[in-house]
């Protein structure tokens, strides 16, 4: 059994291998929540770092905590939205999975989120960003293609694209509300 840094490169890395792994042990959802934590404290210091570039940094600590709980509770929610859509609605012949198992390896999807915290670099940290950003979205497919047993990629794409929109469009609603 791989340590969690060796599972987060694997994570990182796209390998089959490392998401099978994962999948397959029940115990790690710990591990799968703190790549979560450490994710988005990451991107939070990163936007606050690159929003005080000109004056002085200041970290707010309800600013991170509040960047944590939103991605605990958007990792949960894609979590389940992609459970059902991948288990439900789409499934395929062989799939095979449960809500740990999606929870688990979509956790450590969110391993090159960690990259954010450069986001305060000037010039390149937006870059950095949006490369950790697409990185993540192709670890979430390799996480659900791999908890879900799919043999077509593209189906891992389209479960993963609908469950984020549809997580975003919650989150929308939770924040500024229907109106």
């Amino acid at each position: 059994m791989a340590s969690f840094s060796e599972r987060m490169i694997g994570a990182a890395k796209l390998s089959v291998r490392t998401y099978e792994e994962v999948e397959a042990d029940a115990h790690a959802w710990r591990q799968a929540m703190a790549v979560v934590l450490l994710s988005s404290l990451a991107a939070g210091i990163g936007e606050t770092l690159s929003i005080s570039v000109d004056s002085s940094p200041r970290l707010s600590i309800g600013g991170l905590l509040a960047s944590v709980g939103t991605a605990l509770v958007a990792w949960i929610l894609w979590a389940g939205l992609t459970y059902v859509l991948g288990t439900r609605l789409l499934p395929e012949p062989q799939t095979r999975s449960d809500m740990g198992e999606l929870l688990r390896t979509m956790g450590f999807a969110a391993t090159p989120g960690i990259l954010r915290f450069f986001a305060f670099l000037p010039w390149i940290g937006w870059v950095i960003w949006l490369a950790a950003w697409f990185w993540m979205l192709a670890a979430a497919v390799m996480a659900v293609r791999q908890a879900l047993d799919y043999r077509s990629t593209g189906r891992a794409v389209v479960v993963c694209a609908v469950g984020f929109v549809v997580c975003l469009m919650l989150q929308f609603l939770l924040i500024f509300g229907p109106g």
